[in-house]
């Protein structure tokens, strides 16, 4: 397994106002695999997320990313591992505006020891004709598309998406997914999706569906179905 999870526990506040997020997660994803992680909102999705990527700290419970422990570490320690092995995409792009598609890109390209070709990236995203121009003259599915290649473009190993598709209209969605498909199969990048769409399932390899902070179910499928035939997205 690339990702190991076991017993993860995560609350917030105290007395009155203590809850519990996540109750004791474990479960794992392969190198090089697409999970979708599913559930309510307030299920602890994004919680669980935030761990795996260090935003969060643990109450109890492990965390290896390709074999090593990240529950522990220090904050500088945190920040290597974020710069060295994680790429972040999220529902709301968080682009600098007075900054170029370029140079959002940039800002996390001189953070790599060996960054992804940036011609290539533009061309596979289909950002060439918009690199010089500013966040506020793109559409959303084109500034999204600028936040996945600002995360690529570090070749993180592994990549994580809180409701990538969730400002965008179904085409746009679709459209977004097709190029995680084919950034997973030409970089190998393990990808977790946190999502509330149905359908999103049917295109990864596992789904892991939480409930209250719980793991309801999990699963492979056997037979996935590429993004470019996805309906009701």
């Amino acid at each position: 397994m690339y990702l190991e999870v076991k017993s993860m526990k995560k609350s917030y506040g105290q007395n009155e106002s203590y809850i519990q997020v996540l109750k004791g997660i474990t479960t794992g994803v392969k190198r090089g695999h697409i999970c979708a992680i599913e559930g309510s909102s307030g299920s602890g999705k994004s919680t669980f997320l935030n761990c795996i990527g260090g935003l969060d700290t643990l109450d109890s419970g492990s965390i290896l990313v390709d074999g090593k422990e990240i529950v522990g570490l220090k904050q500088n320690e945190l920040s290597d591992y974020r710069r060295d092995n994680l790429g972040f995409i999220f529902q709301f792009y968080n682009l600098v505006p007075n900054l170029t598609v370029e140079e959002n890109i940039q800002v996390c390209e001189y953070l790599a020891e060996n960054p992804l070709d940036m011609e290539e990236l533009l061309d596979i995203l289909g950002l060439k004709e918009h690199q010089k121009k500013f966040p506020s003259q793109l559409s959303g599915g084109q500034q999204q598309r600028c936040a996945i290649a600002r995360a690529l473009i570090k070749n993180p190993k592994l990549l994580l998406c809180d409701e990538p598709t969730g400002a965008l209209d179904s085409k746009t969605s679709k459209d977004i997914l097709i190029l995680l498909e084919k950034i997973n199969k030409k970089y190998g990048t393990t990808i977790l999706i946190v999502t509330h769409n149905n359908s999103i399932k049917k295109m990864v390899h596992k789904v892991i569906d939480i409930k209250d902070g719980q793991i309801s179910k999990e699963y492979e499928n056997e037979i996935r179905v590429p993004a470019e035939k996805l309906e009701d997205l």
